[in-house]
């Protein structure tokens, strides 16, 4: 008998009713009355099932129900409709037959458990009910976004994972090599990287976006949906040195155009985890973030609000709250000022723009004034920055010049250039950074949560 998957079974329960259907899953817990048991059975479906075990039908009851918690299970039986019980159906077996034992020392026998403790166990804590529902979201939300962009007419594209390029130009990179690191061949009193697999010095990419451009000049509008590397020594529950990017590029579009797309991706793309994650989402709102569904609906009802650096600068001086960081023209804003305008001032989601150039990337269209470029990033109640995106300098000698103004080298940039030679036009982008956006959908406060495998400042799983 074909397999019935416990999330199909809950969808459509009642037609099953009196029928005989085949479920496989993982012991969650057991009770024994000597001849009768309730098995809880779980598939990695947010829900589980209650199994009934009678003595008198399964003759190898007592090897049954004497299995640890995690063991694996094959179960035959009948679907009976429960009504009036707390679960609307349960499974009288016919046949069980255990699959996998498990081990005495499986850790998720009791409830409780830290989310400090579940880090330790990175291969076990995707069965709990807490990262089941935080994985569930994290794989719902990025169907979301492919959906989303497929059905606008976007190419998606599979940019290099090695750069001999540095996108943001902060040199916070992971160096890929295949020398010998014990015995670096050196000319002039430098490392010889002609010697090296490449010929020169290459590293893991912190974005794909100028790659991506080559291909947005092609085909108009493209997004690149990849894993993303930064070795910045930050230890904070934000930061991880791999984690996974968004980057949508589009020509003939302005910064007001770029903000227009942004805001009606994440509405769609909340919209449519709250539509398909109902179950994992009331979970996390009881026992995670009680104000997590009313924050997200806040989100997908609201205009976001669209504000100048200069104007929220004032704003910041003329708050009635200490900050940690001081604030003046000119710097780049912390998480404390922009939870404060999205908190306090507006209480929604703001779009920040025009920002100082000297704190802003080589590639971000110069405004008029000199002093600002067409830089955005939006920011959001309860995290702080969840998007950053800019409008990208088209003209070929204003581009050209920045990148001579911030050190870095043309020729490393040749290629890039081309797309400004070649038909170039008002065009702009963002980057979403998805880990960011997995913690606002599931009120998780840790990067480190959100990842399978979280790879961060001095510590490696896996």
């Amino acid at each position: 008998m074909k397999r019935l998957e416990i999330r199909d079974l809950y969808k459509n329960y009642q037609a099953y009713g009196d029928k005989e259907v085949t479920i496989c899953g993982w012991l969650r817990s057991v009770r024994d009355y000597k001849n009768l048991a309730f098995l809880t059975i779980n598939d990695g479906a947010f829900k589980s099932v209650q199994v009934v075990v009678e003595s008198e039908k399964n003759k190898n009851y007592d090897d049954v129900v004497h299995q640890n918690v995690g063991a694996s299970y094959l179960i035959m039986g009948k679907v009976i409709l429960t009504p009036t019980a707390q679960q609307p159906f349960e499974i009288n077996a016919s046949h069980v037959e255990v699959l996998g034992t498990s081990d005495p020392s499986y850790p998720l026998q009791k409830k409780g458990h830290t989310v400090e403790f579940l880090r330790t166990i990175p291969t076990i804590r995707p069965r709990g009910n807490l990262f089941n529902a935080v994985f569930r979201i994290r794989s719902v939300a990025a169907f979301a976004i492919h959906k989303y962009f497929n059905e606008r007419n976007f190419v998606y594209v599979h940019t290099p994972i090695i750069t001999g390029s540095d996108c943001e130009g902060a040199g916070e990179m992971f160096q890929v090599t295949t020398l010998p690191l014990e015995s670096l061949p050196k000319a002039d009193g430098k490392v010889d990287y002609s010697q090296d697999f490449f010929g020169k010095k290459v590293s893991l990419t912190v974005s794909g976006q100028l790659h991506e451009e080559t291909l947005t000049h092609a085909f108009g509008k493209t997004y690149t949906f990849g894993p993303t590397f930064r070795a910045e020594n930050s230890n904070t529950s934000r930061h991880a040195a791999e984690f996974w990017m968004m980057e949508p590029e589009i020509c003939f579009c302005d910064l007001d155009e770029l903000m227009d797309n942004e805001e009606e991706m994440v509405k769609y793309c909340i919209g449519y985890v709250m539509s398909e994650c109902k179950d994992e989402l009331e979970f996390l709102n009881k026992f995670v973030d009680k104000e997590l569904l009313s924050r997200l609906q806040n989100i997908v009802g609201s205009e976001f609000v669209r504000l100048d650096y200069t104007d929220a600068i004032d704003l910041l001086l003329k708050a009635k709250k200490k900050f940690e960081y001081p604030v003046k023209w000119g710097v780049d804003l912390q998480s404390e000022h922009e939870r404060y305008l999205t908190e306090e001032v507006f209480k929604k989601p703001v779009f920040l723009k025009n920002y100082p150039k000297d704190i802003k990337a080589f590639y971000m269209r110069q405004n008029d004034d000199g002093k600002t470029v067409a830089a955005v990033d939006l920011l959001v109640p309860g995290i702080g920055e969840l998007i950053g995106g800019s409008q990208r300098e088209e003209r070929l000698d204003k581009l050209t010049q920045r990148i001579h103004e911030l050190g870095l080298k043309e020729e490393d940039y040749s290629w890039y250039l081309d797309t400004r030679r070649y038909g170039t036009n008002k065009h702009s982008g963002y980057g979403l950074g998805f880990e960011r956006f997995v913690m606002y959908l599931t009120g998780i406060s840790n990067i480190r949560d959100v990842e399978l495998f979280p790879r961060t400042v001095g510590s490696i799983q896996g």
